[in-house]
C-alpha cells in the first residue's frame, strides 16, 4: 500500500525559489527532497534520527 505523502517546505528555505527542501512525515519515516525537483530522488530517514538531526548543537 502506497502512502500519499503531503509535501512541507521548510522555514529556512530561500524565498527566492533556490535552497528549498521539503519535508513529508509518515509515522514510520521521513521523507526530504529538493522542491525545485519534486518527481526527483528523496531522501528518507527514520523519524528518531530526524528529531536527533533537528535538536542537534554544535
Amino acid at each position: 500500500m502506497n502512502e500519499t505523502l503531503h509535501w512541507f517546505k521548510s522555514s529556512y528555505s530561500d524565498s527566492g525559489g533556490g535552497n528549498c527542501i521539503e519535508v513529508a512525515a509518515t509515522p514510520h519515516a521521513v521523507h526530504l527532497r529538493d522542491s525545485k525537483v519534486p518527481d526527483g530522488p528523496t531522501f528518507v530517514v527514520e523519524p528518531a534520527a530526524w528529531a536527533a538531526f533537528l535538536t542537534w548543537q554544535d
